[in-house]
């Protein structure tokens, strides 16, 4: 096929140039996107000799773009005509838009953790350890990850409009309910399950209606609405840091739910689908068949090790920093700093994988995870210096996490199916996130001093990254083997 830098994911027999002189393939008159009338095969009577030759030939090879200097995969599922996605325009950017708003909702508030496990450890929850109080967090991205296998499909069939408008009404409800809670029982219902339902409606369209309007730009679409992540990262820590000692803990959260209200009313006014309804039946129990594409399969498993290795850091760094002698307004300091660069490692990892490959950039993104927390958070102890410096490299290199793996699961399947694929990715993942916390935080126990515990945590979040990093790696070999230079 002929490449161009955006093109990373066009690689389906369908979506492929073919060579000059030799007719379209029979796959044009399979086309179920478009609603025209196909020409008739028979009409030509040398049309069984063309596609004879056409058979003899076979698929035209890549062609290496001089500019960028890879070449395109000719592996992959997308059924969509290039020219069919607006790729831009008002409408499509007001679309991003809100998603931006609606995950600000979500995962705002999750960048938020950190803040709240420090507070409730302190306060409500004092008398329970740090593995229970790590329940909270894992039930709560659980259910936004695992209710996602039923959001899917309805979002395929139906389209956003009712999934976002009761997400936004449950997410703010929790906000505004959670100053009352007093009991660890009160904060599980309030906080993860009734906030993770809310999450659940809202994640699948907010990466879904990007997909309707973006493709070969789909990564820089979807990594700039997911810096809402980000913004929220910078914006609510430093709000609690400031209103906490003077409103309390009540009112602070109900502000955040009404300014949640107002995002949540811009995000049901801009968010929209675009192409028609998909044909699958939906489903309550996962398509167990999607496994049967190894690639998927090891991109699931890519998913599940990467919660593991990224929640852990976002939960517990404000904890450790507080435990090596870190003042209270520095550990703040470090959930901004994470944020802040966070926000540039959402959208630029998605620029360059647009240009370089899904698959080749979260390789790369997650290999630095690795190596930021090795080399920065585990020798770090009581510097700052090197506090600081991990929150920065593993801000911006952590912040691809959730912008990118959205858009290679994507890559393996057509737009109109985008809500089973990716709600059947989150399934997998919502098991990673489930666990992730309460290990992390039995890990804390292990060995003679606190300082054997807080290694044994780091290490897992390393070994996690590592593990994900090399799913997503294999995932990318099977598609196009050990070349280099090859975009996926």
């Amino acid at each position: 096929m002929t490449h161009t830098r955006n093109n990373a994911d066009d690689s389906c027999l369908i979506n492929q140039t073919v060579p000059a002189g030799i007719p379209a393939s029979p796959s044009e008159h399979l086309d179920e996107k478009t609603h025209h009338l196909k020409p008739d095969p028979s009409a030509d009577p040398d049309s069984g000799k063309d596609r004879d030759d056409e058979n003899q030939s076979g698929p035209s090879r890549p062609v290496e773009d001089p500019d960028v200097g890879f070449t395109s995969s000719s592996d992959g599922y997308d059924s969509e005509e290039e020219d069919d996605f607006p790729e831009g325009g008002l409408q499509a950017w007001l679309v991003v838009l809100g998603s931006f708003c609606a995950m600000v909702s979500l995962y705002g508030i999750i960048n938020l953790a950190g803040v709240f496990e420090w507070y409730f450890s302190t306060n409500q929850l004092a008398e329970y350890d740090s593995s229970t109080i790590g329940w909270i967090f894992s039930t709560y991205l659980f259910i936004v990850f695992f209710f996602g296998i039923q959001v899917g499909p309805l979002f395929d069939r139906y389209g956003p409009r009712a999934l976002v408008a009761v997400g936004s009404l449950l997410v703010v409800a929790s906000q505004l309910l959670l100053g009352f809670c007093e009991e660890y029982y009160q904060i599980i219902l309030t906080y993860s399950v009734l906030g993770g339902l809310g999450g659940a409606c809202l994640n699948v369209p907010s990466y879904g209606v990007i997909a309707h309007f973006f493709k070969r730009r789909r990564g820089l679409a979807t990594g700039l609405a997911s810096t809402a992540g980000s913004i929220g990262g910078i914006v609510f820590p430093v709000y609690l840091q400031a209103v906490l000692p003077r409103l309390g803990f009540a009112w602070s959260t109900r502000i955040i739910g009404f300014v949640l209200l107002f995002l949540s009313a811009v995000a049901n006014l801009l968010m929209r689908s675009r192409l028609p309804p998909s044909k699958h039946p939906v489903r309550v129990l996962p398509d167990w068949a999607l496994f049967r594409d190894l690639k998927f399969s090891l991109s699931c498993a890519g998913v599940w090790f990467m919660e593991w290795g990224l929640f852990t850091p976002l939960t517990y760094v404000v904890s450790y920093a507080a435990a090596h002698g870190q003042a209270a307004t520095d550990a703040y300091i470090l959930l901004t700093i994470l944020s802040a660069t966070s926000f540039v490692g959402r959208f630029l990892p998605g620029y360059l994988a647009d240009r370089w490959g899904r698959f080749n950039v979260i390789v790369l993104t997650n290999l630095l995870c690795v190596a930021s927390v090795l080399g920065l958070w585990l020798p770090a102890g009581s510097s700052r210096a090197m506090l600081l410096a991990f929150a920065a490299v593993f801000g911006f290199a952590s912040g691809s996490n959730l912008g990118l793996y959205p858009v290679c699961v994507g890559q393996l399947c057509g737009a109109r199916d985008y809500g089973r694929y990716f709600s059947t990715a989150m399934m997998v993942g919502s098991f990673g996130t489930l666990t992730s916390l309460p290990i992390a935080g039995a890990l804390l126990g292990v060995g003679s001093t606190p300082e054997q515990g807080w290694t044994a945590l780091i290490l897992f979040s390393a070994l996690s990254y590592a593990i994900a990093m090399s799913c997503f790696l294999g995932a990318r070999v099977l598609a196009v083997s050990w070349r280099v230079k090859e975009v996926y």
